[in-house]
């Protein structure tokens, strides 16, 4: 339980990143380089994505409809109901701008590598969850912008129109996860030597949005708007939406008639929210927005639901164990 609960070293990373940041924030020319190189890393990012995922895991995945459906309910359904809900507390509690990255936190989709990886460990059905996931981010990409120029932008911004926003989503993230899918043969064997390279360029990249989403943010006064105290209020907000839908996720699927195996599926993937996709999202479509605050919800849940899940598919992994020497 201790080491389960012991910080990782993507986790201090990040925090490192957001002390780099508040002593030592990027601006003016470097901040416009910072960006186009972050840029670059995101696009290399969902090329390796692409090219990593089997067309089989795809096809064997598509074929369990109902998982995905359901995932999906949770994913864009049930939490941006969740967030649209608790407006009348967490605007007052919060403040405006922390709430707007709290409902996009919720428009967001699931992850994709942490849901395949609880879902292995726990021995869940692997393949629909890399389908599920994957599917939910490649969504993700068009029903987000939708959802935030609806609910967000639409009422902040008069006459915001999302088709450029995803547009720019779409060349940045979408075309090249195609063209990772499209080379994948002459790609993947030499990712299969290098296993730790999609792993280098997910961390490093976040690290690198996060700390140039943050410098901006401090160079705005993000420290002289958010206290100790919001921030606490901001834990707890999203400890208390991730366990809603914690509780959600288990019993809908079981009561639903879902087998073990696809019940942890549709746990670990329709229970959290990406911060790979989150972040770079955020910096196309809050332009002239306070960043800084935008991205802190993700951050903030995207730690509880690392933690938590890790915690829980472990436990449930050694429930296995037993019952097999038993």
């Amino acid at each position: 339980m201790l080491k389960l609960l012991a910080l990782d070293r993507f986790t201090v990373l990040l925090f490192v990143m957001v002390i780099l940041a508040s002593f030592a924030p990027v601006s003016g020319q470097a901040a416009e380089i910072f960006s186009t190189i972050t840029t670059v890393a995101i696009a290399v990012l969902f090329f390796l994505h692409g090219a990593k995922l089997s067309r089989e895991a795809v096809i064997e995945g598509l074929m369990h409809w109902k998982l995905h459906t359901l995932v999906f309910a949770f994913t864009f359904a049930l939490f941006p109901i969740l967030g649209l809900l608790a407006k009348p507390v967490l605007v007052p509690m919060l403040g405006q701008e922390l709430y707007w990255g709290f409902l996009f936190m919720c428009f967001l989709p699931s992850t994709v590598q942490s849901s395949i990886a609880f879902t292995s460990v726990a021995q869940g059905n692997v393949a629909g969850a890399v389908c599920s996931a994957s599917f939910s981010n490649i969504i993700g990409m068009f029903i987000t912008p939708l959802l935030v120029a609806f609910f967000i932008l639409g009422k902040s911004q008069h006459g915001f129109d999302p088709t450029a926003s995803i547009i720019q989503i779409t060349l940045l993230l979408l075309v090249p996860f195609i063209l990772g899918q499209i080379l994948r043969p002459w790609v993947f064997p030499y990712m299969k030597k290098m296993p730790k390279l999609v792993k280098f360029f997910d961390q490093s990249s976040i690290l690198m949005v996060v700390y140039g989403a943050f410098s901006s943010a401090v160079v705005a006064g993000l420290w002289h708007q958010v206290s100790l105290s919001t921030l606490f209020l901001l834990i707890l907000a999203c400890s208390v939406l991730l366990t809603l839908v914690m509780v959600l996720t288990i019993f809908v699927p079981r009561w639903m008639g879902f087998d073990k195996s696809d019940q942890k599926t549709i746990f670990f993937c329709g229970s959290k929210k990406t911060l790979a996709s989150g972040v770079p999202m955020a910096q196309i479509l809050f332009i002239g927005q306070p960043l800084g605050m935008i991205v802190l919800p993700i951050m903030i849940f995207h730690q509880i639901q690392l933690m938590v899940c890790g915690i829980i598919a472990n436990m449930w992994s050694k429930q296995i164990e037993i019952k097999s020497e038993e």
